[in-house]
C-alpha cells in the first residue's frame, strides 16, 4: 500500500467516525447521560476549551518525533475519549470525555498537515491537500448519513455511534502504524529558531486565515438561524445549502486546484476572500427577497461561497511551506488556532442577529476584507517558495 493511499484510507476512516459523533455530542449528554440541556452544553463547551491547550505540546512532539507518530497518538487519545463517553453517568465524566476528544482533535490538526505534506508526490502539495479534503468530506458525509439512521433507534443508537467512532479512531491509527512509513528527518536550524510569536509574517498569516475562515463558520453555525428566525423561510433550505457546499467541495476541489495551479497561493487566497465578501453581502441582501423566491436565491448564493472556498483553499499548504523546517510542528500547531479562533467567534457573531439581520454578515464581510487587504503583505514577507506553491515547481521544470 502506497504512503499517500494509506493516509487517504486512514483519514477517510477517521472522518467517517467524526461524522458519526460530532453532531451528537450535546444530544448524547442529554439523551444518554441524562444531563439537563444547559448543563450538557456548558460541560462539553468547557471540556473543549480545555482541549485547545493541546497544540503547543503537540507541536513540540511533532518536531521531536515526527507528524506520523503524533497523528497516531491523537487518534488514540480521541478513542480514549469515546470510551469515557460510553461509561459516563455524570457531568464530571462527560467533561473528561469532551476534554480528551478536544485535545486529541487539536493535536490531530496540529500534526496532520505536516503529514499530508510529507506524503505529497513530486512536491505537488496543493493538489494533495485538496484531495485529502475531498476524501475527508465524503467520509464525513457518509458518517452523517449513518448516524441519521442510528438516532432513530434512540439512546441505544447514540451509544452505537460513540462505540463506532472509537473503533474508527483505532482503525485509522492501525492503518497509519502498519502501512504509512514516512521517515522523520529532524532539521537543525542554522541559527537559533525564531518562535512563532516573534515571526510577524507568520502571525499575520494566522490572523488572515482566522478572518477568512469566519464566513464559513458563520454559514455553518448561523444559516439555519438566519433562514428560520430572520427570513422565516422553509427549514430545509439551510440543510440543502450545506449539502451543495459539501458536494461541490468533494467533486471540484482537486479540479479547481489544477485549473489554478499557475496562480501563486497568495493570489488564489486573495481572490477567494474577495468572492467571500460578495457572498456575505448577497446573504445580507436576502432580507429583500420575497419568501417564495428565497430557496432559489439562497441556493444560488452557494455558487459564490463554493467558488470562494474552492479557489482560496490554499492556506494549509501555505502555512506548512512557510514554517521553518526545524520548528515546523510548533508553527503548524500555532496555525491551528486560526481555525479554532474562527470557530469560537462564530456563535457570538450569530448572536448578533438580535441587533439586526444585517450585522453578522457585515462582520463576516469586514473580516474577509481585512484578510483580502493583508495578502499583499504576506506575499512580500513570507518565503517566496511558499508563496509560489505549485507554480514555482511548474516554472522550474
Amino acid at each position: 500500500m502506497g504512503g499517500r493511499l494509506a493516509l487517504l484510507i486512514a483519514l477517510g476512516i477517521d472522518n467517517f467516525g467524526s461524522g458519526l459523533f460530532l453532531p451528537l455530542s450535546v444530544l448524547y449528554g442529554i439523551q444518554v447521560v441524562g444531563l439537563p440541556v444547559a448543563a450538557a452544553g456548558s460541560v462539553i463547551t468547557v471540556g473543549k476549551l480545555v482541549g485547545i491547550a493541546a497544540p503547543p505540546l503537540a507541536g513540540r512532539l511533532v518536531d521531536r518525533f515526527g507528524p506520523r507518530q503524533m497523528v497516531i497518538a491523537a487518534q488514540v487519545v480521541q478513542a480514549a475519549g469515546t470510551v469515557v463517553y460510553l461509561v459516563a453517568d455524570n457531568a464530571a465524566l462527560v467533561f473528561v470525555a469532551s476534554a480528551l476528544l478536544a485535545a486529541g482533535q487539536q493535536a490531530f490538526y496540529s500534526s496532520v498537515f505536516a503529514l499530508i505534506a510529507d506524503t505529497s508526490r513530486h512536491g505537488a502539495k496543493d493538489t494533495t491537500f485538496a484531495l485529502v479534503g475531498a476524501v475527508r468530506g465524503v467520509c464525513f458525509g457518509l458518517g452523517g448519513l449513518v448516524v441519521a439512521g442510528l438516532t432513530a433507534i434512540g439512546p441505544a443508537g447514540y451509544r452505537i455511534a460513540v462505540a463506532l467512532d472509537g473503533v474508527t479512531f483505532l482503525a485509522a491509527a492501525v492503518v497509519l502504524a502498519l502501512f504509512l512509513h514516512v521517515p522523520h528527518v529532524r532539521h537543525e536550524a542554522d541559527s537559533p529558531p525564531v518562535s512563532v510569536v516573534r515571526n510577524r509574517p507568520y502571525l499575520v498569516l494566522i490572523v488572515v486565515v482566522a478572518c477568512g475562515a469566519l464566513a464559513l463558520d458563520l454559514f455553518l453555525d448561523g444559516m439555519a438561524v438566519y433562514v428560520s428566525e430572520v427570513l422565516h423561510g422553509p427549514a430545509w433550505v439551510a440543510g440543502a445549502m450545506i449539502t451543495v457546499l459539501t458536494v461541490s467541495s468533494v467533486l471540484l476541489s482537486t479540479i479547481v486546484v489544477r485549473w489554478t495551479r499557475i496562480w501563486w497561493r497568495t493570489k488564489a487566497m486573495r481572490i477567494g476572500y474577495l468572492i467571500t465578501v460578495v457572498w456575505a453581502l448577497a446573504s445580507m441582501a436576502a432580507v429583500l427577497v420575497p419568501v417564495s423566491w428565497l430557496p432559489a436565491y439562497l441556493l444560488g448564493t452557494m455558487v459564490l461561497l463554493s467558488a470562494g472556498t474552492l479557489i482560496g483553499n490554499r492556506a494549509n499548504a501555505l502555512a506548512e511551506a512557510a514554517a521553518p523546517r526545524a520548528t515546523r510542528g510548533r508553527y503548524l500547531a500555532a496555525f491551528q488556532y486560526a481555525f479554532t479562533a474562527a470557530g469560537i467567534a462564530a456563535p457570538g457573531v450569530v448572536a448578533l442577529f438580535v441587533f439586526g439581520p444585517w450585522l453578522p454578515w457585515l462582520v463576516a464581510a469586514t473580516a474577509a476584507i481585512i484578510a483580502f487587504a493583508a495578502i499583499p503583505y504576506l506575499q512580500r514577507t513570507l518565503p517566496r517558495d511558499a508563496v509560489r506553491g505549485d507554480y514555482g515547481r511548474i516554472a522550474s521544470t
